[in-house]
């Protein structure tokens, strides 16, 4: 269960089946087509298919070697799910007869740029909610509105994980007690066991601003120096800034390190703080923040490290009760790279597997 600042009791009794009336997602572009070049991009619609059925799909129908197709990010197999693809523009008088039961095409575009995982600026999310008594609505309106004030941690969400014993592999690879002859495979045990420590360095901060956020001075001063304790208490924000934080300008932007009077710019939503992703040649906190930090931190061979945001702020929240059916409809959009399984365990205080 991921931590969280927003307290309530868990909504357990809702009912949340995804499919493509319940879960829909939709991929926004990171920039305009340029209406030129080689490339031809294509809006698809696709429902209970991966991206990589998909773009099989799309390989044996028109012709092109997978490999030719780009894509931005991958999509969940259930639901409905928009992205874009791009593939060769000589294939587009074929992709004029493509017709599959699973897959629409909504758009289509030219571009000087194949497309490459990453290029997206995030997706837009429907989910709705069954069996959603009065009662539990209103703690879900109640739960939007903090958020919609201060956002949620950015957790890695359970898709990232892959098998369950996935981040205790990758541990065992980068100690030397298992060797993966498939590179591909090796990359996910890594990358699993990389957002592990992640996960677990973000539970810690959060219950470290819950100890902040629900003792007074007094009883703090038997665990924290006065100089620490002034400095976060004077914060509004429920996820509290340390020193020696590293900071990121928000959406995007530079890395940089806190200094007093940037705090009001968290609340504001203008930078937030980042976590570690472990590897090579990457930036630590400091101070107070980077004593937690560096439990969290492994150096991994060949692999260079990186920093995540810890904290995101959806972007246009919409949340509709009906009453009559039992029904809560969201709307909601997040960054690329966050999870709407996150979202969902945040606002619900349970946890959630789409």
């Amino acid at each position: 269960m991921l931590a969280s600042v927003y307290k309530h009791t868990p909504i357990k009794n809702l009912i949340f089946n995804k499919n493509s009336e319940n879960f829909v997602v939709e991929e926004k572009q990171l920039y305009d087509w340029s209406n030129q070049g080689e490339w031809l991009i294509l809006k698809i619609r696709k429902k209970d298919l991966t991206t990589h059925e998909l773009l099989k799909i799309f390989s044996e129908r028109v012709g092109t070697k997978t490999r030719d197709i780009g894509y931005a990010g991958l999509k969940d197999k259930h639901g409905m799910t928009m992205q874009y693809i791009s593939l060769p523009k000589r294939f587009l008088n074929k992709i004029e007869k493509f017709s599959h039961p699973k897959i629409k095409i909504l758009e289509k575009h030219i571009h000087s740029n194949k497309l490459k995982i990453g290029h997206l600026k995030g997706n837009r999310f429907f989910i709705r909610l069954k069996k959603v008594s009065p009662t539990d609505a209103k703690k879900i309106d109640k739960v939007l509105k903090e958020i919609k004030k201060f956002g949620i941690p950015n957790y890695f969400g359970y898709q990232r994980f892959g098998r369950d014993n996935s981040a205790i592999q990758g541990k065992q690879i980068i100690e030397g007690e298992l060797v993966i002859r498939n590179r591909a495979v090796e990359k996910l045990l890594i990358n699993a066991y990389q957002s592990e420590l992640f996960n677990k360095w973000l539970t810690e901060r959060i219950n470290l601003s819950n100890i902040f956020n629900e003792f007074d001075e007094k009883e703090l001063l038997n665990r924290f120096p006065k100089e620490i304790i002034k400095f976060v208490k004077s914060q509004k924000h429920p996820f509290k800034l340390l020193p020696g934080e590293l900071l990121r300008h928000y959406p995007y932007g530079r890395d940089f390190p806190l200094e007093e009077n940037e705090v009001d710019r968290f609340e504001k939503k203008d930078v937030s703080p980042t976590g570690l992703l472990s590897g090579k040649k990457v930036k630590i906190a400091t101070g107070f923040a980077g004593e937690i930090e560096k439990k969290y931190y492994r150096i991994i061979p060949g692999r260079d490290g990186e920093r995540r945001y810890a904290w995101i702020f959806p972007e246009d929240i919409q949340g509709n009760y009906n009453e009559k059916e039992w029904q809560y409809n969201l709307n909601f959009f997040l960054p690329k790279g966050c999870y709407a399984t996150v979202f969902l365990e945040i606002l619900l205080g349970k946890e959630i597997q789409l």
